[in-house]
């Protein structure tokens, strides 16, 4: 039996997913995240998960891994020392970014820090035009100064972004070359090989970030894999952030496109949860330790944008410009928000309560964890509530202290309020919920989507418990809690197909342009996408390649990403793709201009990869039934005794009534007063609204 391993580093828990390819059997481990180094937690994980259900690692097919290097490197200020090498006069590029702000009416708020500080920004005299002709020819003679200067700066990488040059790479690839020849131990990222696309700022930051995080992926990455290599185990893939694993070497040529490779990996499960439960429409919510992460999926197509940014306060505002560092890959559209387990409740100069974004991540934790957090976070809240066991979690691998969490709740939150312990943690439960009401809104009603006409898929350490309050607020009628919900990021991992982005930008009126000179533009591209999935030994029959363009109104600023049609591009294919996108406009904005000329931007081809499909599955035993009672608190009746089920022990066609609390090794489901659980043939639990 071949067996796929998927490892998804948490800001609490690290979690191993192993699932058998041929019967979808999982089996699961969990442990807590590492700080101080993220692979020792991740070995730790792996080798329990091999040792507990008794796997040898030659039988492991697939090894893929969601890492959160990148972003706590751009959050953490802790990324390579890097230089940035720009058209003479456009050193400042990084600094003077764009005209946006989060906050209109904030006049003291402050830009993210530039990635690159001055000193290491150099220049050098060249220019292309807007046409793609050379204007200023490259001054080669300068070329030996810029790297005396480089190599004297000590730097650890250098990001090279000329003006123009994804129309025209020449002046770029001979920097490039000169100073890969001179500087051989220092990595060099080329925007024209990084993001060969209009926009001069938005290409040169992903670039610098590039650089920034590119050596700290490196070290990571290569000392996993030696790693899992000692103990067996194939070579290592790595989630990326637009859906889709892809090889330690072509992440590193990327390292930008990894930066979301967590949150992904869960989408990409919901997704595939939906297909096998034929539920088209779903709203993906994913509760973990630090943060709550939402997306929506329509049609069973997964949502993907290239407007990102990364760093500074995108954490909490990522659907807002300005807040952080724009990258220009594809990323599955998230909203998210500092709203976890770990998540730390606290009063603020107002007497108001808030919940975050400050978490007590995996150290010191939650105070109930007795690792010696003593503020009061979620998943203390949940605890004093009845909502998680008040002894042990992770079926009693990790004892519950309740007196410290009534402790951190009553000095840091009831006291201040004048409220009860039981009232102080109810009240905390609500504020965290309103907060993650608004990313679901962000993804579904914001974007013009009904929730009522999605089900909601609820995953992560702490998602099950909250989802059902969550489906009351925006009016979801179905909640789905999917097999291993604890860990159910890391079954993402196994259930994603290779993957890889390539863009390219050209400027033309689709409605006039030779169709020949789209062609050759997706010809050079396919070539590309062809060489990866050679490197990567995937078959002729397991290959896809999906063409889209970026096409806006000429007068437009932006751009509505839409498909561009299989087989020869010809005329048709190009009347096609406009009608194509005065239908999206529609969609998106509510009117199209036919009247308007229609401008081609860029053109993108996603390269795929299938691995064999995965039916997940987790069917219980009921001779394994274990019903318990606790007092757990629900809004409205206040404390009730309520059933407590082990989810193991539920056979397919169970039904349970709420109130009820449902266990498990890995997470806790929680089913409101109103609602009744099923447990389906799959193991899947779906929740619905009781009928009157």
């Amino acid at each position: 039996m071949a067996w796929r391993i998927g490892i998804d580093i948490g800001g609490t828990f690290t979690d191993v997913a192993l699932v058998e390819e041929e019967t979808g059997r999982i089996a699961i481990a969990k442990v807590p995240t590492t700080p101080h180094d993220f692979g020792a937690g991740v070995l730790d994980g792996i080798r329990q998960g091999l040792d507990r259900h008794c796997i040898d690692s030659a039988t492991v097919s697939l090894l893929s891994h969601a890492t959160t290097v990148v972003t706590n490197a751009l959050l953490e200020k802790k990324g390579a020392r890097s230089a940035f090498v720009a058209t003479r006069g456009f050193r400042d590029i990084l600094e003077l970014r764009r005209s946006s702000r989060p906050d209109l009416y904030d006049l003291f708020q402050e830009a993210p820090a530039v990635l690159v500080p001055r000193r290491h920004r150099f220049e050098i005299t060249e220019r292309i035009d807007a046409q793609g002709a050379v204007v200023t020819p490259l001054a080669e003679d300068e070329l030996p100064a810029l790297i005396d200067a480089i190599r004297e700066a000590d730097v650890q990488t250098v990001a090279v972004s000329f003006l123009f040059s994804f129309l025209n790479d020449t002046h770029e690839r001979r920097v490039g070359a000169a100073l890969r020849e001179a500087l051989p131990g220092i990595p060099v990222f080329l925007s024209s090989e990084i993001l060969p696309e209009i926009r001069e700022f938005e290409r040169a930051s992903t670039t610098a970030v590039c650089a920034y995080v590119g050596p700290l992926l490196a070290s990571y990455l290569d000392r996993l894999q030696r790693a899992a290599a000692e103990l067996g185990l194939p070579a290592l893939h790595v989630m990326g952030s637009a859906g889709g694993v892809f090889d330690i070497p072509e992440a590193l040529r990327m390292p930008a496109a990894v930066v979301e490779s967590g949150p992904a990996a869960g989408v990409i499960a919901a997704s595939l949860a939906g297909r096998q439960l034929e539920r088209p429409n779903l709203i993906s919510f994913d509760m973990g330790g630090t943060t709550a992460k939402a997306s929506v999926i329509v049609a069973n197509e997964i949502a993907v944008t290239a407007e990102y940014e990364v760093g500074g306060a995108a954490n909490a505002k990522r659907w807002m410009h300005g807040t952080g560092h724009p990258i220009r890959v594809p990323v599955i559209d998230l909203a998210e928000v500092s709203a976890g387990g770990g998540s730390i409740a606290w009063i603020d100069p107002g007497g108001a309560l808030k919940v975050g974004p400050h978490s007590a991540g995996a150290d010191p934790g939650p105070a109930a964890y007795g690792g010696g957090g003593v503020r009061p976070t979620v998943t203390d809240a949940d605890v004093v509530l009845g909502y998680l066991d008040r002894d042990a979690l992770l079926g009693g691998g990790l004892p519950i202290d309740l007196a410290a969490a009534e402790h951190a709740i009553d000095e840091h939150v009831a006291r201040l309020l004048g409220l009860s312990v039981p009232d102080a943690a109810a009240r905390i439960v609500e504020v965290v919920n309103a907060n993650m009401a608004q990313a679901l809104r962000i993804v579904s009603v914001e974007r013009g989507h009904d929730p009522q006409e999605f089900s909601l898929v609820a995953f992560g350490g702490a998602g099950p418990v909250h989802a059902v309050a969550l489906a009351e607020e925006l009016q979801i009628p179905e909640v789905i809690i999917p097999p291993a919900p604890g860990a159910f990021s890391a079954l993402g991992l196994v259930a994603s197909d290779l993957r890889r982005d390539y863009s390219r930008t050209l400027y033309a009126d689709p409605a006039r342009v030779d169709p020949a000179r789209v062609a050759d533009v997706i010809a050079a591209m396919e070539a590309s996408a062809a060489a990866m999935l050679d490197a990567a030994r995937v078959p002729a029959e397991r290959r896809a390649l999906i063409r889209q363009a970026d096409v806006r109104y000429r007068r437009q600023a932006y751009e509505l990403t839409v498909p561009l049609a299989e087989g020869r591009i010809d005329r048709a294919a190009l009347d096609a793709l406009i009608e194509a996108f005065h239908g999206k406009h529609v969609q998106t904005y509510g009117h199209a201009n036919r009247a308007e000329a229609v401008q081609l931007v860029n053109l993108r081809l996603t390269a795929v990869g299938r691995l064999p499909a995965l039916t997940l599955a987790q069917r219980g035993d009921a001779t394994g039934a274990r019903v318990r009672e606790r007092s757990v608190w629900f809004s409205g009746p206040g404390s009730v005794a309520t059933p407590v089920h082990w989810r193991d022990g539920l056979a397919p066609g169970s039904m349970i009534a709420g109130p009820a609390v449902i266990e498990a090794l890995d997470s806790t489901t929680v089913v409101p007063q109103g609602w009744h659980a099923r447990i389906d043939d799959l193991g899947y639990i779906r929740i619905v609204r009781r009928r009157a």
